[in-house]
């Protein structure tokens, strides 16, 4: 696998992504709890440097919030390519109570959908379609 982590692209992109990551993080839980995920098509994917690089700026960029990361990269979804970066450090004591409501209320809104109304799910703080909005304005700001 290629190192992406020097390429002028995933330096670029990643700096845009802090932002972006730091927002992911539940309000009122120091930055721990965060996640993020997008759904872009295949093409725009490719066009951005290709999965492994949209991983490595998001792995990169997290680092520099002191995440502990996990990442996913799928193309050929039926939502075409994800990209996600989770957040894996333990959660201090002081925000645990904040990250597990954040965490609940993911699980309610993801049950709700499955089971609930047959409308769009409302783009809301924290949703996939969100998340991959500020993904495409960051990216497309920073140039990459």
């Amino acid at each position: 696998m290629a190192s992406y982590g020097k390429d002028p692209r995933c330096i670029a992109m990643a700096e845009a992504l802090v932002p972006l990551l730091r927002r992911a993080c539940p309000q009122g839980a120091g930055e721990y709890g965060g996640y993020t995920q997008v759904n872009l098509d295949d093409e725009e994917a490719v066009g951005l440097g290709g999965v492994e690089l949209i991983r490595a700026a998001m792995r990169k960029a997290a680092k520099q919030l002191g995440w502990k990361v996990t990442t996913i990269g799928w193309t050929g979804t039926r939502n075409g390519t994800m990209v996600g970066v989770q957040d894996t450090r333990e959660v201090p004591e002081e925000y645990r109570a904040v990250v597990d409501e954040a965490m609940n209320d993911k699980l309610h809104a993801a049950l709700h959908k499955v089971w609930g109304e047959p409308a769009p799910a409302p783009v809301k703080r924290g949703s996939v379609a969100l998340m991959t909005q500020e993904f495409r304005a960051a990216v497309a700001q920073s140039g990459t």
